[in-house]
């Protein structure tokens, strides 16, 4: 999801180029949990799916081989670019905001959005729009972040380098508690599925807490990021570039924040 207004909307826009190096680390960090639960539920041929807030293209990709050719992929996003050049017979790809546009037309067998409410400050109507999409016994498919359920990047904090990895993270929270993420939205799914009025309601949650792929993400988030924590003060670029050689490195146990994924049905 982007905003074209710098000191609003979600702040890792996907015009940057770090986004790329963003999605491919959190494919590789988070696809296997995505799927586990999308292989749970039953996704099959001939199903049509909506996955919000795309992003990158791989879980469309995944959807799609999962559905096959006489299924349907609905990929949306506010920014459509990653995906624009997967668009073929299965998969379909639009611009659309899922606070302000009505849903894609049809109804769904699956709709799935990971890592996209913590940051719509309008979640509860996003909410809304996603369940009414889905057909009588479709199943809505949440993933989301609880970085207050884990604050540390490096929960080990053995060290001076640790101590500011995890300094740099605290300030990257303001940030994004500044643009209306909600810090603490992960742990809330099993219950707002529930007040939506799904049925057979579950969740898990997913910590890693070190990878190389934890490792390229924290490097192009804080790039991504680096000009608004000097500007706002929660960080000097000669910190930045210490951590940043830190996690280049290798030496550092980086975790992401654990992902809380809930699923349920529309009866």
């Amino acid at each position: 999801m982007a905003d074209h207004d710098e000191d609003r909307g979600y702040l890792l826009d996907n015009r940057r180029a770090e986004a790329g190096v963003r999605f491919d680390a959190l494919a590789e960090i988070f696809n296997p949990v995505t799927f586990r639960h999308v292989d749970r539920i039953g996704l099959g041929p001939g199903m049509r799916v909506w996955e919000v807030g795309a992003g990158g293209p791989s879980v469309p990709l995944g959807l799609a081989e999962r559905v096959g050719p006489t299924g349907t992929v609905v990929a949306t996003d506010i920014d459509a670019s990653w995906t624009s050049g997967i668009a073929d017979g299965t998969i379909e790809v639009l611009t659309h905001d899922v606070v302000a546009d009505p849903p894609p037309p049809g109804e769904f067998d699956l709709v799935h959005a990971r890592l996209v409410l913590v940051h719509v400050p309008d979640r509860a109507e996003a909410l809304r729009r996603m369940v009414g999409a889905l057909r009588p016994g479709g199943r809505l498919l949440l993933e989301d972040a609880d970085p207050a359920l884990m604050p540390l990047i490096c929960p080990d904090e053995s060290g001076p380098e640790q101590r500011l990895a995890n300094r740099l993270r605290n300030g990257f929270r303001e940030l994004m508690a500044s643009r209306g993420a909600d810090l603490a939205y992960g742990r809330t799914l099993p219950r707002v599925l529930r007040e939506a009025g799904l049925a057979d309601v579950q969740a898990d949650a997913y910590f890693p807490i070190t990878s190389p792929a934890c490792a390229v993400l924290e490097a192009s988030t804080v790039r991504h990021v680096r000009g608004l924590l000097v500007e706002k003060g929660l960080a000097t670029d000669e910190e930045i570039d210490r951590h940043l050689a830190a996690v280049e490195s290798g030496k550092l146990d980086l975790a992401t924040a654990p992902l809380i994924s809930a699923w349920g049905r529309r009866v």
